[in-house]
């Protein structure tokens, strides 16, 4: 596996790196070489299951994933989840035909240049979801409450992860056949959605058109 970073987020015209993850949708390991020569790559960088809204962003993608693969795009969801947890999860959450997998160390992130920007910032912010929670919360406050409504029960291995979560920020990468970026979307740590939001999926599927071609 990869463990080299870099200082920000990759953008556009910036080479990817190859990681070398343990995949969760099926036995084995995924590598991002893998895919070079062969199809264009949306890589999803979320944190842990125990995130409800990275878990909705999967499931944005597993939505996304036909019409992307009409394109000849390929899509992985890479999440900060011990790949046991992960494919408990999966079992009963399927998301057909999606590729996943497990990264708890957070390397991919690091690779893309993901950072993480500490508890203490992260615990500043108060978000606020009108029809969602009953009053703006802190970042832990807001995941208790949506992991209760949406019965998603907090395991051990979840939990570590969660106690060594520093704030990290998640992002999206759309890679072509020759292993270069040619879109990005990362999250941007502020007050209210903005720091959960997904991408724009007509932004994306824009995109996508275009490393087709």
């Amino acid at each position: 596996m990869s463990t080299s970073s870099v200082d920000r987020p990759l953008q556009p015209g910036d080479r990817a790196p190859n990681v070398v993850l343990n995949a969760i949708s099926r036995e084995g390991k995924i590598a991002l070489d893998d895919f070079r020569g062969r199809s264009p790559l949306l890589i999803g960088l979320f944190r842990g299951l125990h995130c409800p809204f990275c878990r909705r962003h999967v499931a944005a993608m597993a939505q996304l994933k036909p019409a992307l693969r009409e394109k000849g795009v390929e899509c992985l969801a890479v999440v900060n989840t011990p790949v046991e947890r992960a494919r408990l999860y999966f079992r009963y959450h399927p998301a057909p035909d999606l590729l996943a997998a497990s990264d708890p160390e957070r390397a991919s992130h690091r690779a893309f240049g993901l950072r993480e920007v500490g508890r203490d910032r992260v615990m500043a912010i108060r978000i606020d979801l009108p029809g969602e929670l009953p009053e703006p919360m802190d970042v832990m406050a807001m995941d208790e409450f949506l992991n209760k409504k949406e019965e998603y029960e907090i395991t051990e291995a979840d939990q570590q992860m969660m106690t060594s979560d520093q704030g990290q920020l998640v992002g999206q990468f759309l890679i072509d056949q020759g292993g270069i970026v040619r879109w990005s979307f990362t999250e941007v740590l502020e007050e209210g959605l903005n720091t959960f939001r997904a991408p724009n999926s007509e932004e994306l599927m824009s995109a996508a058109s275009q490393v087709a071609q």
